[in-house]
């Protein structure tokens, strides 16, 4: 099965426990106080919100990349509510986007390519389409 012909969400879910066994990629100190971005209200209530971004930013990175930091956090941004005034659009969080990025990259799981951003590695590609398979296999 390929990547793009599994729900989202069942991928992530999987990724997400997968990437739990990297000791690279453990939540920084001050992840369980952050809001996600200007446009979020309070931080995340799920304890691994950390991995579940991961997760997701991986997968972006397999469909988009290369991406920038800029981008991601563009996909991750949203409507900020401003009371009487109409909504704007904010971006996501630099900083969670980037320290992700480097973990991702000290897993092996990321390659940086110069001016263009980030893309999976070989090893991160073959993590995706393995699990891929595996959740097309459940669901399918």
């Amino acid at each position: 099965m390929k990547v793009t012909s599994v729900p989202a969400d069942k991928l992530i879910g999987r990724l997400k426990e997968e990437l739990k066994k990297y000791k690279e990629l453990e939540p920084p100190h001050w992840a369980h106080f952050v809001k996600t971005g200007a446009h979020r209200e309070r931080p995340p209530d799920q304890p691994d919100w950390w991995y579940i971004r991961a997760a997701s930013m991986l997968r972006r990175l397999y469909l988009d990349g290369p991406v920038g930091v800029s981008r991601l956090r563009t996909y991750y941004g949203g409507r900020q509510n401003r009371g009487q005034a109409p909504e704007h659009f904010r971006k996501g969080s630099g900083k969670i986007v980037r320290t992700i990025l480097q973990q991702l990259e000290k897993a092996g799981l990321v390659i940086k390519l110069d001016k263009k951003g980030r893309k999976p590695s070989k090893k991160g590609v073959e993590l995706l389409e393995r699990l891929a398979s595996e959740v097309g296999g459940i669901s399918g």
